[in-house]
């Protein structure tokens, strides 16, 4: 049931005081690009949007919803995939966005660190870390947008995990405002802190349902001096775990990206994204894209890269392969995998799914998948691709005659069961780096034990008693 008008209004009023005219949005209108998910699938309604312009205000505004019992829902770039960032539709809940807090606060180049608030954009990062001749390792398609923020609370990947790990792998320290308003002050820049629990890890991943990150201390690197981009085509996807394996015995953990891509996804860029063009004559049903970095400057790196795609070539798991020539041919060959989401996203209602199995299971996995739609779903057109390299698959499908302007097709939820009761049995995740949100809620509690519910559960308990925190997302 909504509030009453005047109580919405006295709440509203009172926001209005904590972040000024600048930090409220109340107009429909303005409200409305704030209250939709990226893929348009969740709508939702909101008492306000509220901008906050500090860590101070964030913990005025929950001690405020801690008072009144206002639902809360964080929200940095709105991003991602599974609807964790939109309101429900009872229109009792503010939207707290975080894109007023951007500033990188410090950096750190002999400590390889640096502290941002959690409103700077994921690019913005990279570009400080450039600057100052380190390297910030997380990327992902949606960098130009996403903020660090939204990148923490649902772990993200990206890639280049296979070298640099996680989200969570490159976080020393955060803040956060927790649900009674208070902040905890974790901003700390030590590698080795052994103090008892490890907080910080309660609040990556939880998506915002255990407290708000509003800052964080996160691991620099070493400036790549080299690097060499090359596509490879080939016959299955067992070829691709076997050229993974080849490029590790041949160049060891300079392997900073492997990449997988079906025929069906680069058709689909083709059709969809301008500029995009074929770069192998023949056609294969499977291609690999694969980087590979080193500190150190010279040709050594493509050399190595070059006898490891000479010997898959004589082995016959690698059909034929481009080595990209420069940073723009390279970034030409990236843009092949990084549209493959926008591509789908204008050809139609796709279901998606982000899963996780062992690295040596992907090509059985892929098999039995593609065979249990296809006898369920006469016709299915599957796009896949992902992160080989840390068993990472977007494994998404078009059904025949299903659009996205069918409320009742983009419910459905038959596809998903299908492909992760594979993923059960194969022993994998049913998320990898997307999170839960509100979209995989209910498959959570069919792929998770009890005990593993109960844990969490107890943990909500515990730090949201009032169920505040991003209600109805995860759990």
């Amino acid at each position: 049931m909504s509030a009453q008008p005047e109580v919405a209004a006295d709440l509203v009023a009172r926001l209005g005081a904590i972040v000024g005219a600048r930090g409220l949005v109340t107009d429909p209108g303005e409200m409305a690009p704030y209250l939709t998910d990226w893929r348009e699938l969740y709508q939702g309604r909101a008492a306000a949007v509220t901008r906050p312009a500090s860590t101070g205000e964030v913990a005025a505004i929950v001690r405020l919803c801690a008072e009144t019992r206002t639902p809360v829902v964080p929200q940095g770039g709105n991003t991602g995939m599974c609807g964790a960032a939109t309101p429900d539709a009872s229109g009792n809940a503010i939207v707290l966005n975080l894109a007023r807090m951007n500033r990188i606060i410090e950096l750190d180049a002999l400590n390889n660190t640096v502290a941002v608030e959690a409103g700077c954009i994921l690019a913005n990062i990279q570009q400080a870390a450039l600057a100052a001749d380190r390297f910030f390792p997380l990327s992902l398609g949606a960098e130009g947008s996403c903020q660090i923020g939204g990148n923490l609370a649902t772990n993200a990947g990206g890639i280049n995990v296979l070298r640099y790990g996680n989200a969570r792998d490159l976080v020393l320290g955060l803040e956060v405002v927790v649900a009674d308003g208070r902040i905890w002050s974790g901003l700390r820049s030590l590698r080795k802190d052994n103090t008892g629990y490890d907080l910080k890890h309660l609040f990556i991943g939880a998506e915002g349902t255990l407290g708000i990150i509003t800052k964080a201390v996160l691991k620099l690197f070493p400036l790549p001096r080299s690097s060499v981009t090359a596509l490879a085509a080939m016959p299955c996807a067992e070829a691709a775990v076997e050229l993974l394996a080849l490029l590790r015995n041949h160049c060891g953990d300079r392997i900073s990206a492997f990449e997988i891509m079906s025929r069906n996804c680069l058709d689909m860029v083709f059709r969809h994204i301008p500029g995009t063009r074929d770069s192998l004559p023949a056609i294969q049903p499977w291609y690999v894209l694969a980087e590979l970095s080193d500190t150190r400057a010279g040709s050594a790196l493509r050399d190595e890269f070059e006898r490891a795609l000479a010997e898959g070539i004589a082995r016959k798991f690698v059909g034929d392969a481009v080595i990209a020539e420069n940073q723009a041919q390279a970034q030409a060959l990236w843009r092949l995998r990084e549209t493959i989401p926008e591509a789908a996203r204008v050809e139609g209602l796709v279901y998606r799914h982000d899963i996780a199995v062992a690295v040596s299971r992907i090509p059985a996995f892929i098999a039995a998948a593609s065979r249990a739609l296809e006898t369920r779903f006469p016709g299915v057109r599957i796009i896949c691709f992902g992160h080989v390299g840390d068993g990472n698959l977007h494994f998404n499908a078009f059904v025949p005659g299903r659009e996205r302007d069918d409320a009742e097709a983009r419910a459905a939820i038959d596809v998903n069961r299908v492909v992760h009761g594979i993923v059960q049995q194969f022993g994998g995740s049913i998320s990898a780096e997307h999170g839960i949100g509100q979209s995989k809620r209910d498959e959570l509690r069919r792929h998770k034990s009890e005990i593993e519910l109960a844990l969490m559960r107890t943990l909500k308990k515990a730090l949201d008693p009032h169920n505040l925190m991003n209600p109805g997302k995860v759990l």
